[in-house]
């Protein structure tokens, strides 16, 4: 039998309502550079799994996350979902950026190469997401994942869709 020494870990977050209240008053990257700078809270997720420094440019995000034990999954490898979050919020998040206040967006899809794989010892990783392509409904955004040796460890390729906030999606048949 073998014996596993146990860790514990505590993390806290804000009440992400009062967030959300201000999707849509204001532009996306003026949203996200309110979050930045404190003035809003960061959504649970980035607590969550542990997130850090956002920086957000017009059409561009970038986010970086140490990987840590936590994360890991049987393989003692960094959980591809956990890659798959970072990937997706740079993605989103640069799209997000390009939007005037009034208009939301959703991930239609979100389409991940893994390349390389990512332990504790690949050290800070940095995800940047940037849009290829908006238009009137649809954009296309891709995000780049790579180790503290700037190796490329994965790549993602996101479309979302626009839509008024006053007129939330449809889904379904």
């Amino acid at each position: 039998m073998t014996q596993t020494q146990e860790r514990s870990r505590t993390f806290t977050w804000s009440d992400p309502v009062a967030g959300a209240a201000h999707i849509g008053r204001r532009g996306g990257l003026e949203l996200l550079r309110a979050m930045i700078a404190g003035e809003l809270a960061a959504p649970p997720v980035m607590h969550l799994i542990d997130m850090a420094r956002m920086e957000a440019d017009e059409g561009r995000v970038a986010v970086e996350l140490v990987p840590q034990e936590f994360h890991y999954n049987p393989l003692g490898t960094v959980h591809g979902g956990v890659l798959s979050t970072l990937l997706d919020t740079a993605a989103a998040c640069a799209v997000h950026t390009t939007l005037p206040a009034g208009v939301g967006y959703t991930s239609l899809d979100l389409n991940v190469k893994f390349l390389r794989p990512v332990t504790v010892a690949s050290g800070t990783l940095r995800c940047e997401g940037t849009v290829l392509q908006r238009g009137r409904r649809t954009a296309l955004a891709e995000a780049r994942l790579t180790d503290a040796q700037n190796r490329l460890v994965a790549h993602a390729t996101s479309s979302c869709l626009l839509f008024p906030l006053d007129q939330p999606p449809r889904t379904g048949a």
